[in-house]
C-alpha cells in the first residue's frame, strides 16, 4: 500500500485489479512535495476515461477532486458515488464564476488537488476553457498534466507547469504534451 493512506482499502484495491484484469499500468505520479495543485485530464474522448483517472488517483494515494455537472451529484442513482469519488459539483445554468469559487477553495485548504477537463466536451474542442489556467495563477498552484494514453494502456502525470501569466505560450508547452497521448477516440484529442 502507498503512503500513509488517504486512499480507502476497498478503493485501492480494486484500483489494482482494474489495472491488472485491463492490462493497465501506472507509469508516473504526482511529484513528491505538491499538495496543492489544479489537475488537466486530457485528452477526454470517452465516458470511461473517469474509471481509469479514478484509479490512477487511487493507486497514486492521491485525494483529488474532480468537477462535473450538479446533475450527476443530484442523481439518485449515482450521485452518491460520485461524492464518494470525490466529485465537486458544477452548476452551468448559474451565472457564477467558476475560476473564483476554486480559488477560494485553495486557499480555504492545506491540500488540494482538482482535476479538470479543459475540453469541457468529449468531442473535439479546439478551444480549451481558460479557467483551469486562471485559477492556477490566482491560487498560485501549479499546474498538473494528467493523462490516459490509450494506446499504450499507460495513466500517469506530467508537469508541473508553473503559469507565467502568458497563457497562449503555456497553453502551447501543455497541448505539445498531451499531442503524445491518444485518448480512446484519437479522432477527438489534442491537435
Amino acid at each position: 500500500m502507498p503512503r500513509a493512506s488517504t486512499t480507502p482499502f476497498f478503493w485501492y484495491y480494486f484500483s489494482k485489479f482494474w489495472f491488472w484484469i485491463t492490462g493497465w499500468k501506472l507509469v508516473s505520479r504526482v511529484p513528491p512535495g505538491i499538495t496543492k495543485a489544479m489537475m488537466i485530464a486530457a485528452p477526454h474522448t470517452s465516458n470511461w476515461d473517469i474509471l481509469y483517472a479514478r484509479a490512477s488517483f487511487f493507486l497514486m494515494n492521491v485525494p483529488v477532486r474532480f468537477t462535473v455537472k450538479k446533475e450527476w451529484v443530484d442523481n439518485p442513482f449515482v450521485g452518491w458515488l460520485m461524492r464518494s469519488l470525490g466529485a465537486l459539483p458544477v452548476d452551468r445554468s448559474r451565472n457564477n464564476s467558476l475560476v473564483d469559487g476554486m480559488i477560494k477553495l485553495f486557499n480555504e485548504r492545506d491540500e488540494l488537488v482538482i482535476l479538470i477537463t479543459p475540453e469541457g466536451t468529449r468531442q473535439y474542442q479546439p478551444k480549451w476553457r481558460k479557467g483551469f489556467y486562471f485559477a492556477a495563477e490566482g491560487a498560485n498552484v501549479p499546474i498538473l498534466l494528467g493523462f490516459l494514453d490509450y494506446k499504450n494502456k499507460e495513466s500517469g502525470v506530467g508537469g508541473p507547469i508553473y503559469p507565467t501569466g502568458n497563457y497562449e505560450a503555456d497553453l502551447e508547452q501543455i497541448q505539445a504534451f498531451y499531442r503524445t497521448k491518444t485518448g480512446k477516440f484519437p479522432e477527438k484529442g489534442v491537435r
